[in-house]
């Protein structure tokens, strides 16, 4: 008997606890919502794309579905599958709040009017985006060595900004990748060697860029050369 009533508050403790972590599982912090203002507060819209449909004056579950640009999961649950703001005239940098669209898969932010660097640790922002694209805009600044841990990435795309530097050798790791686009900026340097089949046009108009697919750098034929004939001397 004593052991039985002992042993009640901690069963009665247990089931206080269970219920609530049922609770905050049920009603979970609206992470998303949270995100979509974010991105809405550190843009400007003078086209008004944003500010007309992004209101939110409804939370309830799927109410941000039906905004512009904003994909769902599933049409009842507020969950961003893919964000398409594709040419909508929006200007600033790149956007905050991203990190709190936790299912994020997709982002799309070309041919808008944003500017300044793409965030060092962006991978902490989108790790779990499998495509990107944030061309036709004015991002300047280096490609982010960050960018080699967003893992899933299928498509990257930063042509024609204002990127200047190397291409971060780290990019070549991406195993997942099968579209990378570079054209139209101010890169230089060799191209890393990607599993992924490209052709020149993904690296056209970068005077300083060199390399397969692209002519070879400057001094590497003769490197190759004086290699061989050092071989041939030994076998003589």
């Amino acid at each position: 008997m004593f052991t039985a009533m002992k042993c009640r508050p901690s069963v009665i403790l247990l089931h206080t606890l269970f219920w609530f972590s049922l609770d905050g599982i049920c009603y979970s912090t609206p992470s998303d919502i949270e995100c979509l203002k974010l991105i809405k507060k550190s843009l400007k819209d003078p086209e008004k794309n944003l500010l007309d449909s992004w209101t939110f004056d409804n939370t309830s579950e799927g109410s941000i579905c039906k905004y512009n640009g904003v994909e769902c999961w599933h049409p009842d649950e507020n969950k961003v599958l893919n964000l398409r703001l594709s040419n909508m005239g929006l200007q600033g940098q790149f956007p905050s709040g991203l990190e709190n669209c936790t299912s994020l898969t997709g982002l799309d932010l070309s041919s808008n009017n944003l500017f300044g660097p793409i965030p060092v640790d962006i991978a902490k922002e989108i790790p779990y985006v499998t495509s990107l694209d944030l061309s036709y805009n004015d991002f300047s600044g280096k490609i982010p060595v960050n960018l080699s841990s967003c893992t899933y990435l299928n498509s990257l795309k930063l042509q024609h900004n204002n990127l200047t530097g190397q291409i971060p050798g780290q990019l070549s790791g991406l195993s997942r990748l099968t579209e990378f686009d570079v054209s139209d900026n101010h890169l230089s340097g060799p191209i890393p060697t990607f599993q992924a089949k490209l052709t020149q046009s993904n690296f056209a108009n970068n005077a300083g860029l060199c390399g397969a697919p692209l002519d070879a750098c400057a001094g590497t034929s003769k490197k190759v050369n004086a290699g061989n004939a050092h071989q041939e001397e030994r076998k003589n």
